[in-house]
């Protein structure tokens, strides 16, 4: 009897991994075609025909459209976390670590960890002026990004390396604006130089901003 129950949680516990591997490599997959074509273009059948998958069995795993697209954007998140944001938490608090983020995330794009660039630039260039939950959740993930750049400008002025007369929302701004403007021109154009011009403007904005500016450090 004991065997039995043993068996039947085997045989679960297998599907449940099938699954689970199945669910990773189709958002592989579509973290790739949403950062060059869109979240609109992703479907339950375009990626079961993709990866030779069943479209039941895709269906089963997300069961809308719209269910794929978010986890696709929670994918990318993840994603972009582990790329660019917990690298820059091994520096301690102070320009250093403000410095590697922005590197990081400079990095990120010009490697192209997705081939379309900066996966949430172009998310957020597609469903700006939309309305509902993937719209919602793009959202949120630019706003947890500029969150993060406020707090590591925060804890800098705190470790004494920025002025405290630094308005923190507007230098973050102005740093994600120099970071989206090199995956712009990047993207559009083929300008590598873009990174270059970003490293300089980010250098420069820090510079003013520093206590002092030999603690800055030197961006790729």
């Amino acid at each position: 009897m004991s065997g039995g129950t043993a068996g039947t949680g085997g045989r679960l516990d297998g599907r449940v991994e099938r699954g689970n591997q199945t669910r990773r490599l189709v958002l592989r997959r579509t973290v790739g075609i949403a950062s060059v074509e869109g979240l609109d273009a992703l479907s339950l059948g375009r990626i079961a025909a993709e990866l030779n998958l069943s479209k039941s069995g895709v269906f089963a795993l997300f069961g809308s459209k719209e269910e794929l697209q978010l986890a696709t954007v929670r994918a990318a998140g993840r994603i972009f976390l582990d790329t660019v944001v917990e690298p820059a938490r091994e520096e301690p608090p102070g320009l250093g670590q403000v410095g590697r983020l922005c590197a990081n995330w400079l990095a990120y794009s010009e490697d192209r960890v997705f081939p379309g660039g900066c996966f949430f630039y172009g998310a957020m260039a597609e469903y700006d002026a939309r309305e509902g939950a993937v719209h919602d959740a793009v959202v949120d993930a630019a706003r947890g990004w500029t969150g993060q750049v406020e707090r590591c400008i925060g804890e800098a002025r705190d470790a004494g390396d920025v002025r405290a007369d630094t308005d923190i929302g507007q230098l973050a701004f102005e740093l994600v604006a120099l970071m989206e403007t090199a995956n712009a021109y990047s993207v559009l154009h083929g300008a590598p130089d873009a990174y270059r011009r970003a490293s300089s403007g980010i250098t420069a904005r820090l510079r003013a901003a520093a206590t002092d500016p030999e603690l800055v450090p030197q961006l790729p």
